[in-house]
């Protein structure tokens, strides 16, 4: 189905780097991907996991591809410590990225080194196959993809320092879309912290695409935080797909806060026994913005475990979007799931929507999940003013209360520590907005 931004994309296949987009046969399939996503178009309403938001407005705006480095204030990531991988407008910048001095076992490459290297493996993911209108921007991603973080931890490699990654969008000429594949693979027994950070200059209206492979293998620990604080005019589309082995356990915490488009997907297999993903999330949808998180938990394997902690406030006219699926197949016995979603409407003209599904399968399980959606606590709020607290302090102590409580997804009180003022941030230009 034919559109702006469809149709610019097809116009801008051709003008990619023969090198990057060919390395290692992948031509063919990338026009494949190429001519499936001009076929179908963006997703509409009809289709059901995209029921509650429109790609209308996005779908009418040609966009260039990035391919071009562009400078950038580095006083902008003066605050994200080393090591650290920055790419703006998709592009990897070499100046302001930091890796020389990386422990051991931590090796760090990018997608643009694959491509033109000599180790197939290190592309497998592109061969991915994403069918079905729903999930048309992996197969986008797919088709022009040429950077991206490629992250391995070696086995038993236990990596003290954390990992930042840095993605900034800044304002060119034309409005430009940026699509990064990346993988993360920790080895039998490995550790590894990273810290997503998604930050905008100036005001920009540009789609950043991002595809995220998470390979745990048996034993090791992976804790991911990502904060997505892009410019109010920008675009986000992200997806992650993790797989689990055996007494693998991912920790992984979202703070949507920016951006005037957000769609996250977090799709996580428990394939081996004892997995575990204690995973959670803020959606600040203020202004105008829309927010949208879908998760799909699979439970394969026995004694596999989640732990969905996630809050959603709407102020303004903003609206936030919640599905949080979890299928504990047959034979997953033991498998303990629970998924909490509580959400706050700030204001009149906010929405929120938020869909718990639960499936289960398999004998002998423990599975709980809720959803909630209103305002704040009269009574709590009743209380502080009792005690001497203006009615705009009052409120903002039960919103960081209530959102602040996610961060111990985590469990590393230095990490909360630094991310907590991030939040408070956020949540005071919300409070200023509303």
């Amino acid at each position: 189905m034919s559109s702006a931004l469809i149709d610019s994309l097809k116009a801008g296949f051709e003008t990619l780097p023969p090198d990057l987009m060919n390395g290692h046969g992948v031509g063919p399939l990338r026009r494949s991907a190429l001519i499936s996503a001009l076929h179908e178009g963006l997703p509409e309403h009809r289709v059901e996991a995209w029921k509650y938001t429109s790609l209308r407005a996005l779908a009418a705006r040609p966009l260039t591809l990035s391919n071009v480095s562009t400078a950038v204030d580095p006083a902008l990531i003066a605050d994200i410590p080393t090591p650290r991988l920055v790419f703006v407008n998709g592009v990897m910048d070499a100046d302001l990225s930091q890796i020389d001095a990386l422990e051991t076992g931590l090796q760090i490459n990018t997608l643009t080194q694959a491509l033109r290297g000599d180790n197939p493996r290190a592309i497998a993911v592109l061969g991915r196959r994403f069918d079905g209108i729903a999930n048309v921007f992996a197969r986008i991603n797919t088709a022009f993809a040429t950077e991206g973080a490629l992250i391995t931890v070696a086995a038993d490699a236990v990596i003290h320092t954390p990992l930042h990654l840095v993605f900034v969008g800044t304002a060119l000429e034309a409005d430009v879309i940026s699509n990064l594949r990346h993988v993360l693979e920790l080895r039998e027994n490995a550790a590894l912290t990273v810290i997503e950070h998604h930050r905008g200059s100036g005001n920009h209206r540009n789609l950043s695409n991002h595809l995220l492979h998470v390979h745990l293998k048996p034993g090791s620990r992976l804790c991911h935080a990502r904060i997505q604080d892009e410019a109010v005019g920008a675009s986000v589309i992200a997806r992650s797909e993790a797989v689990l082995a055996s007494n693998a356990c991912y920790r992984r915490l979202d703070l949507e806060l920016g951006a005037s488009l957000s769609r996250h997907e977090l799709n996580v297999s428990l394939q081996g026994d004892g997995a575990q993903v204690i995973a959670g999330g803020v959606l600040l949808a203020d202004g105008r913005r829309h927010l949208d998180t879908r998760l799909g938990i699979e439970h394969v394997a026995p004694n596999s475990r989640c732990e969905l902690p996630w809050r959603g406030l709407a102020g303004g006219r903003g609206r936030a979007v919640f599905h949080g699926g979890i299928h504990i197949r047959a034979g997953a016995d033991g498998s303990d799931a629970q998924l909490s979603s509580r959400n706050l409407l700030l204001s009149e003209q906010a929405e929120i929507d938020s869909q718990p599904v639960l499936e289960i399968d398999a004998d002998e399980v423990k599975a709980a999940h809720g959803a909630t959606v209103g305002s704040l606590d009269a009574n709590a709020l009743f209380y502080l003013r009792s005690r001497g607290l203006p009615e705009a302090q009052a409120r903002t102590v039960l919103i960081a209360a209530f959102c602040r409580e996610v961060l111990d997804v985590l469990a590393d009180d230095t990490l909360v520590q630094r991310l907590a003022p991030l939040l408070d941030t956020a949540l005071a230009r919300m409070e200023q907005t509303a």
